[in-house]
């Protein structure tokens, strides 16, 4: 059963990072090296500016409602959607942008 719900957390998150309303802006501030991802499943603002400071703010926001809606669904911890979000995100995360590892800023 645990097989089961785990694919369909890791199904429900691909959908949620492949369709976001808000991808040109993020792609595009992701490969300007403003904002990266991070395992805690959030984004994080890597160079500040007010304006990568509120598209993080805002995606954030919506990974977070999206996270517990998963967590609801599957009934597992929101921590736990939160940490696979972040290793899928950082695995999915290209050459040339940035990810957070042990607390640092990492160019991938």
């Amino acid at each position: 059963m645990r097989k089961y719900v785990t694919f369909g957390v890791i199904a429900a998150l691909f959908l949620m990072f492949a369709a976001g309303g808000y991808a040109m802006d993020l792609q595009a501030a992701k490969k300007n090296g403003l904002v990266g991802e991070t395992p805690s499943g959030y984004l994080a603002v890597v160079k500040a500016s007010p304006e990568a400071k509120s598209l993080v703010d805002s995606v954030n926001a919506k990974r977070k409602q999206e996270y517990q809606d998963i967590a609801k669904r599957n009934n597992i911890a929101l921590k736990d959607v939160e940490q696979l979000a972040g290793k899928k995100a950082i695995d999915k995360t290209p050459a040339g942008q940035f990810v957070q590892v042990g607390g640092k800023w990492v160019k991938k």
